[in-house]
């Protein structure tokens, strides 16, 4: 019997220092991170947007014959370099030339109709002189005069006309340039106006591409840039905008814009592809490295840094808003002052007013002082 009370007493002792252990736990101490900081300082920045864009002539003319016919000669292939007058293409001339002669023969007989009215006319004239022949029969030979007269000028502007196309059968180049383009070959009978040959100009080049419309306000017209060759992307040649599109391309809502080549006609030939670039002078950025810029779960679209309290040594999360992309994994950014401490690693692991431990070293990265 007591052998049992004793052990009910040891067993009520143990369950009572079990439930004050359970209420005088120790506090639990936050935990005091190592940190990699980052002091915000200016940078002077020259940044850079580039556009892919293609080499393209200023002039290019499609070419075409204005007579219709038969295709008996094209002496010329693509990149063929042509010169003013050169013949491209040629028709077939069997029906030109003779409506040529028809039309000679029409004029021959109408001329000799006109000489013969002439002279009937004079004698009409002589008879009405004499009181022979009345005023209305004479008009009516002096009509005859006039018609067979203005026959012939018909038939002669006619003949102007139909030696002129006689001479449209020839294409011929209206300037110095290459071919780009053939849209027809020997033996194919084409209508008038229909494409034969591309020529471009090549004294001056340009360079097309496409600007995206949230960039469209920055670019003018006139503005001095760089482009660079993917065959050569190590020169650099002068250009200036001469051109950009009013309205955007319906399918890429892209602005088209066309610089023109100031040096470099040599080396660019029609096709290449270029790239265009955009430099900017941008003083007294403030910069950020990307690893500094997190999100948190509650704000998924707020950007936000560390600040670190140097003197209590604890964070505190900032709102920020990133800039342009620059090198080293840094960023322009605003939110921030220069000189101000941020945490640049491990931004996810810490929590809004957690003690950090500071490099020892204090030896920090740091953005260029002004």
């Amino acid at each position: 019997m007591a052998t049992n009370t004793f052990r009910l007493f040891t067993l009520g002792a143990y369950l009572f220092l079990l439930m004050g252990c359970s209420h005088q736990e120790p506090e639990t101490k936050s935990t005091i991170r190592p940190v990699k900081v980052f002091r915000v300082g200016y940078n002077h920045l020259e940044s850079a947007t580039s556009y892919a864009g293609e080499v393209r002539p200023r002039f290019e003319t499609t070419l075409s014959f204005r007579v219709a016919g038969k295709i008996i000669a094209r002496p010329v292939e693509i990149g063929d370099f042509v010169k003013k007058g050169q013949v491209l293409a040629k028709l077939d001339v069997s029906d030109f030339q003779l409506a040529v002669q028809a039309l000679q023969a029409q004029i021959k007989s109408a001329v000799a109709d006109r000489d013969f009215s002439k002279e009937d006319l004079n004698r009409y004239r002589e008879l009405l002189a004499q009181k022979v022949i009345s005023p209305p029969d004479f008009d009516r030979h002096q009509t005859v005069y006039t018609n067979a007269q203005e026959r012939v000028a018909s038939l002669e502007a006619q003949l102007k006309q139909t030696t002129n196309q006689l001479q449209y059968t020839e294409l011929a180049a209206d300037r110095d340039g290459v071919v780009t383009a053939l849209t027809v070959e020997k033996g194919q009978v084409v209508a008038a106006g229909q494409p034969v040959v591309k020529l471009a100009q090549l004294d001056e080049k340009e360079i097309h591409f496409d600007i995206p419309e949230q960039r469209v306000a920055d670019i003018k017209t006139e503005q001095q840039i760089d482009v660079t060759l993917w065959s050569d992307d190590k020169q650099k040649f002068k250009a200036k905008i001469r051109e950009i599109s009013a309205t955007a391309d319906s399918a890429s809502r892209t602005y088209r814009a066309k610089a023109t080549l100031l040096d470099g006609q040599e080396q660019a030939r029609l096709g290449m592809t270029a790239t265009v670039w955009f430099t900017s002078d941008k003083n007294n950025q403030i910069v950020a490295p990307l690893s500094a810029i997190f999100t948190s779960q509650d704000q998924p679209t707020q950007q936000k840094v560390w600040l670190v309290d140097e003197v209590n040594q604890k964070v505190n999360a900032v709102p920020v808003q990133m800039g342009v992309a620059l090198a080293d994994e840094l960023t322009t950014v605003t939110g921030l002052n220069a000189g101000q401490l941020i945490v640049s690693a491990g931004v996810q692991r810490l929590k809004e007013g957690q003690t950090v431990r500071l490099p020892e070293s204090k030896t920090l990265v740091s953005g260029v002082q002004p």
